[in-house]
């Protein structure tokens, strides 16, 4: 497992980051710890989560991936400086008028809600799961800016921001001397190019920003799970239907050619090394709900495409552009 600074930091991150979403909804608690323990020992330290994961399953309140990850770190003795922890803040998470957005009122609660379901003292990477435009960006900044000088939170960073966004939160930052984002988190694969690469990518690039993709696999389309012929049901499946389109059925008959060619490698493998393959990505955020998953995820860790490989991707891709 390769080991990448985070942004302009000196953190350190493992190449792919386990993402939490499917914990409590997918996964239950059992397989969750059991996800988690295997890609501890494969040497995969980040770990993402939100605190509204996954409020929008029935019976599902929030904060169950949070405390599912505090439980698993403290049952099985994980030190606490081994794995790096990212969780978001910004969603709905209550019933009163001040139970979402990045308010100070909000942030200073949902931070202190996260660290005790997360069972820790300090929050690695505390992200803004998405802009509030209700509320000044110079509020919002400074009370993250107050969370890492209480030693809280270490490093912050953003999700989901159009890259004005992005540009003003930065600009900010530098004039008002205010902790500034460290990394962005883009919904960005093979099928789903445009929202990055048309702005968000240079910004990055300018402001020296890790990123740290969400969806690589496109809700499990990149796995060639849904084919022309093949089209199961699955808990996801309602948004993956907007990837059953020609076009991307005639890419996953590319990316299935090139994984033959690398020898006994899958479909997945060859769209997380199209990511991983990119000097910008940092790491890729995946979301196994099986152990089965999990191993060839993993099975991605240090492969590269060659020159000609990469570009045949981004040939096959050109139409998400």
């Amino acid at each position: 497992m390769e080991y990448r600074n985070l942004g302009q930091t000196g953190l350190r991150v493992s190449e792919i980051c386990l993402g939490t979403m499917q914990f409590g909804w997918t996964a239950d608690e059992l397989l969750s710890n059991q996800i988690l323990t295997a890609a501890f020992e494969a040497g995969l330290n980040f770990i993402d989560t939100a605190d509204i994961y996954s409020r929008w399953v029935e019976g599902n309140p929030g904060g169950v991936a949070e405390t599912i990850i505090g439980r698993w770190m403290k049952n099985n003795n994980i030190p606490r400086h081994q794995i790096v922890i990212a969780t978001k803040v910004r969603g709905w998470m209550g019933s009163s008028a001040n139970d979402e957005g990045l308010s100070r009122a909000h942030i200073l609660q949902a931070v202190d809600a996260s660290l005790r379901r997360l069972n820790t003292d300090y929050i690695d990477l505390y992200q803004t799961h998405w802009y509030d435009e209700n509320t000044p960006i110079e509020e919002t900044l400074s009370t993250l800016t107050d969370l890492v000088r209480q030693g809280k939170v270490r490093y912050i960073g953003c999700s989901n921001h159009p890259a004005w966004r992005l540009t003003e939160a930065i600009w900010t930052s530098i004039n008002s001397h205010l902790e500034r984002y460290v990394s962005y988190q883009p919904h960005y694969s093979l099928v789903h190019r445009a929202e990055f690469e048309r702005e968000l990518a240079d910004a990055c690039r300018r402001y020296g920003l890790g990123v740290i993709p969400y969806s690589p696999l496109a809700g499990g389309f990149l796995t060639g799970k849904y084919r022309r012929d093949r089209n199961p049901e699955s808990a996801r499946g309602e948004g993956v239907r907007r990837y059953f389109a020609e076009r991307n059925y005639d890419l996953l008959d590319v990316i299935e050619n090139i994984a033959n060619q690398q020898g006994n490698r899958s479909i997945s493998q060859i769209a997380l090394a199209w990511l991983l393959s990119d000097p910008l990505i940092t790491s890729p955020i995946i979301g196994p709900r099986s152990l089965e998953q999990l191993d060839d995820n993993l099975g991605a860790a240090g492969l590269r495409l060659t020159q000609e490989e990469k570009k045949t991707l981004d040939q096959a891709s050109e139409s998400q552009k």
